[in-house]
């Protein structure tokens, strides 16, 4: 489909366009993941240079809003994890509803599968840490390795994985996001000191009233933006991790499509625009194309550039840096937390997630999404050990100890490590032999050309016969022209003869047509039929 142009009029001046490649790469996740990387790196190398005291400082510089008597403070490395973050777990929580109503998981045993797949990844690596770390102030951190970050997965498949990666993102990207519920799920109620049940009530209240917008059939993104902040500011008083609200409000907001009565009013709103041009009648034309795409789609096309390059990067920056002295890191090489984090991260998953997937489709409770196979599904799980961002958000609450802390988060970073190369080079290498790029057309593919020769059977002596080639279409006759009566030219007769032999044999003669059937054709030959 050809792209429509940019509206508006041309410009006086108009400034260089990136490149179709690179904007492709920002708009999809190999760019969010990129930024993402670049934010990591460049807090581990910050954390490590001569200036690392200015690092840690920064991220508790004071943040506040004051309405009136009522005021909201924290800290800058709060606000990215607990506001920031939010945003990001909205644009998941929409993707998800989104990919529910018109995409790939509409089928519920397809969604299934991913969906045992993230408990078996929450269950076997708690397991196999609690097996490491059986007692002591370590064991508090067995919801570390619980979680999967759904920005690095994305990031490293659409980076480094195969062709044509949809089908295993939307596979990946469910397992993440109900990883991801119940990671905050367990924040909520074994990391959190104290819990405010009227701002819990309320923050329920809040998402009712989305759920009746939604009933309503309310298109409009006003509403569910002044809702989606008022129950953010609910939760985050109750004590339960606010992003909470960010996954819970995407899942909400509508995301069916519009009616065809809807679309076929859009061309009502512009005739009327052309006919007479005025600010109401663009504004009323601007508002029914709004209304053809749903609000989830909507808001996420708006928050995702912003989830993308500010929060993700941020986030990052914000979160992985870590001091690594020698005595640092010889304590973690040597401590039971740090290896007990690696091995649930990367063995735990793979295994739970593996495990689950394959004993659903065994049992026939689900199905893989379109062309994925085992082979995929067993990158794609030990890809899904990466643990980074819910990781590190119960390393901070799990931990008051900053010696266990640091050797968490060497663990969080070893154990994401490993799992990003093993499981790109096993989605890679997999992807290449058993493609995910379906078909370019459903038709099967053209015969050889004929004439077409019959295979000689073993020990026949005869020639091989061939297969004569199929008669061409009937040529239409015109009037007082002669229709010619074989498709070799060789044995063409000329048309006194093929007229003589029509009459003798009863026939309509070339001339004699009034009880034939009859097709006008112009009498002018076209250039490819004309004769010499």
């Amino acid at each position: 489909m050809t792209a429509p142009p940019r509206p508006g009029p041309a410009l006086r001046f108009a400034g260089p366009q990136l490149n179709p490649a690179v904007r492709s790469f920002l708009s999809n996740e190999a760019g969010s993941g990129a930024a993402l990387l670049i934010g990591t790196v460049l807090a581990i190398a910050w954390a490590n240079s001569p200036w690392w005291e200015s690092y840690f400082a920064l991220w508790h510089t004071e943040v506040s809003l004051h309405v009136g008597g009522w005021a909201l403070e924290m800290d800058l490395h709060h606000v990215i994890n607990d506001a920031l973050m939010a945003v990001f777990f909205l644009v998941l929580g929409l993707e998800i509803s989104r990919e529910a109503v018109s995409g790939e998981l509409r089928d519920r045993r397809t969604m299934l599968v991913p969906t045992l797949g993230a408990v078996g990844g929450m269950l076997v690596p708690i397991a196999i840490f609690l097996a490491v770390n059986p007692s002591g102030d370590a064991a508090r951190g067995w919801g570390v390795v619980m979680s999967t970050d759904t920005a690095f997965v994305l990031g490293v498949l659409a980076l480094f994985g195969p062709r044509c990666p949809d089908q295993l993102r939307v596979f990946l990207l469910t397992l993440a996001v109900v990883d991801d519920i119940g990671a905050i799920g367990v924040l909520a109620v074994f990391y959190t000191d104290t819990v405010n049940v009227g701002p819990l009530l309320v923050a329920a209240v809040l998402l009712g009233m989305v759920l009746l917008l939604r009933w309503l059939g309310v298109w409009r993104l006003a509403p569910y933006v002044v809702l989606t902040i008022a129950m953010w500011i609910a939760v985050y008083e109750s004590g339960v991790h606010p992003t909470l609200a960010g996954v819970l409000i995407g899942l909400s907001i509508s995301a069916k499509p519009a009616s065809p009565e809807q679309i076929r009013r859009v061309a009502l709103f512009g005739r009327a625009l052309v006919e007479s041009q005025s600010a109401e009648r663009a504004q009323l034309a601007i508002l029914q194309a709004s209304a053809t795409v749903s609000a989830s789609e909507r808001m996420e096309r708006r928050l995702h550039p912003w989830s993308a390059y500010l929060v993700i990067p941020a986030f990052g920056l914000a979160n992985a840096g870590v001091r690594l002295t020698g005595d640092v890191v010889r304590d973690a090489l040597a401590s039971p937390l740090t290896i007990g984090v690696i091995v649930a991260l990367v063995v735990g998953n793979t295994i739970g997630i593996f495990g689950a997937s394959w004993l659903a489709l065994r049992t026939g409770l689900g199905v893989l999404p379109g062309r994925v196979r085992y082979s995929h599904l067993l990158g794609g799980a030990i890809l899904a050990g990466m643990g980074f961002t819910i990781s590190l958000f119960i390393t901070d609450l799990a931990f008051d100890d900053q010696q266990l802390r640091d050797q968490a988060k060497i663990g969080i970073l070893a154990g994401s490590f490993i799992a990003a190369a093993i499981g790109a080079w096993v989605i890679r290498w997999m992807g290449e032999r058993s493609p995910l790029c379906s078909p370019s057309s459903d038709s099967p593919p053209a015969l050889p050309p004929l004439p077409w020769i019959a295979p000689v059977p073993p020990g026949a002596s005869a020639a091989p016969a061939a297969v004569p080639a199929a008669a061409p279409a009937a040529v239409p006759v015109s009037i007082g022209a002669a229709a010619p009566s074989s498709s070799s030219p060789s044995a063409s007769p000329s048309p006194a003869s093929s007229s003589s032999a029509s009459s003798e044999a009863g026939g309509p003669s070339e001339m004699d047509l009034s009880d034939a059937p009859q097709r006008c054709e112009p009498t002018t030959p076209s250039p490819e039929t004309k004769e010499p």
